[in-house]
C-alpha cells in the first residue's frame, strides 16, 4: 500500500519548514505527483502540508 501525493498549491508565502516538508516528499512545483509508502512519518508530514497537497490511497 502506497500514498500518491500531488501538489496542489504554490509554496510561494509558506514558511521554510513547509517548503522543506515539500522538498523532502519529492515535490516541488505544482502538478508534480510522487508515489510514498504509507508510513507514520509520512502522514505526520502530510498533516503538516495538507492544505498545499492532495493524496489517495494506490496498491504498489
Amino acid at each position: 500500500m502506497g500514498l500518491k501525493v500531488t501538489q496542489i498549491r504554490s509554496s510561494i508565502g509558506t514558511k521554510p519548514k513547509q517548503r522543506g516538508t515539500l522538498r523532502a516528499l519529492g515535490l516541488g512545483r505544482i502538478g508534480k505527483s510522487h508515489v510514498l509508502p504509507d508510513k507514520p512519518e509520512i502522514r505526520g508530514m502530510l498533516a503538516k502540508v495538507s492544505h498545499l497537497v492532495e493524496f489517495q490511497e494506490v496498491a504498489e
